[in-house]
């Protein structure tokens, strides 16, 4: 009798470190900068644009810009060098971007279209109507006006191919540059210049679902970077700065909103804009946080603990309690996540607000909207 409940003893002993053990290894993420998107409100324009770079139409002087660009990492980097900000505005037909740079010495050398334009400084647009962090559009521009446009599948972060589509073009896109200085002249003190596009709606709503067509009190998830390199002058011309190995010093990444790590490529972190049937300086629109944002972005934050419990154990897991559940504070709603095993990996679900829908990321990490089941 003595004999068996020693063994009972030890089994329980076994059963209590195990536990403790499951305690220690729980999986948690903790985003290195507070996950605060920045957010704009898109008025409309009821006079066509001249697509020049020059930002001096009326229209776009009554159109408010987003706060200065900040570094890719926010507050864990110095505030950029030289101010960068943007406005945005639209119509039936384009999506309309104004950009200012400011710049001392203001310089590019590819003239190629769809060329890695961020081996010169430049300008670039991020864009995912659906905000599910999958097929989004990048371009980018420079100085020079010369452009790379490209359709994205997937974030460069997720396995599996394709991913780009660097063939695609926006067709109908109009840009312009306009320099207040000399371009690629390093004897003089340039001022700024300014980016102008106009992006037509044909083009980006082929790769956007119904509900988020552009339309008043939409919201699309977008973002902004600037590249700069730093730059020393030999025999009269810019060349980039190296380090003592020869090798280019890195570039500069700044942004409108933050990631809190040195990747664009991470659409949940961009910020918000909503579009709004009010004209630019007639009156004033509010923006409305929408509280499916809170639930989006905790079933994100699941998804980057089943990659880190994956890098642990070589396989996800199905057990919830394995992972560390983000708090939702949403009135009256209870956030509830639950891990699907699939052939492909995994679905983790919660409830939408409406009770009648879900919301789902998936192993690719791209998240949707689906019939509740």
């Amino acid at each position: 009798m003595l004999k068996i409940k020693l063994l009972l003893f030890l089994f329980i002993l076994i059963l209590f470190f195990s536990c403790q053990n499951e305690q220690v290894q729980k999986v948690n993420y903790t985003h290195p900068i507070p996950y605060q998107p920045k957010k704009y409100v898109c008025y409309k324009t009821n006079t066509s644009l001249f697509i020049d770079g020059k930002l001096n139409e009326l229209i776009w002087q009554n159109t408010p810009s987003t706060a200065d660009f900040v570094d890719i990492q926010g507050d864990l980097k110095p505030s950029p060098t030289y101010p960068t900000n943007v406005k945005m505005l639209w119509d039936e037909d384009y999506f309309y971007f104004g950009a200012y740079l400011e710049e001392p010495h203001i310089w590019g050398k590819l003239t190629k279209r769809d060329a890695v334009i961020f081996q010169d400084n430049d300008f670039e647009i991020f864009i995912d109507p659906d905000g599910d962090t999958h097929h989004y559009y990048e371009f980018e521009i420079n100085a020079l006006n010369t452009i790379w446009d490209l359709l994205l599948l997937k974030p460069y972060r997720e396995d599996g191919a394709p991913k780009v589509l660097n063939s695609w073009d926006i067709q109908g896109i109009q840009s312009a540059v306009h320099i207040n200085g000399t371009l690629n002249n390093p004897s003089d003190i340039d001022s700024f210049w300014t980016v102008e596009v106009a992006i037509p709606w044909k083009v980006l709503v082929e790769m956007t679902p119904k509900e988020y067509l552009p339309k008043a009190g939409v919201q699309w998830r977008v973002n902004f970077s600037r590249v700069n390199w730093h730059m020393d002058t030999a025999n009269g011309q810019y060349e980039k700065q190296k380090d003592a190995a020869g090798k280019n010093l890195p570039e500069e990444n700044w942004v409108w909103s933050p990631q809190g790590y040195i990747a664009m490529h991470a659409p949940e972190t961009w910020g918000f804009v909503q579009f709004s049937d009010t004209i630019a300086g007639k009156d004033t629109t509010n923006f409305k946080t929408a509280d499916i944002e809170k639930i989006k972005w905790a079933l994100r934050q699941l998804y980057y603990q089943q990659n880190t419990y994956f890098k642990q154990n070589s396989r996800y897991t199905d057990d919830i309690a394995a992972l560390t559940v983000p708090k939702v504070r949403i009135k009256d709603y209870d956030f509830k996540p639950q891990i699907v095993k699939t052939y492909k990996g995994y679905e983790i679900i919660a409830q939408d607000l409406d009770n009648q829908h879900v919301w789902m990321i998936r192993t690719d990490g791209r998240i949707s909207r689906v019939a509740g089941k």
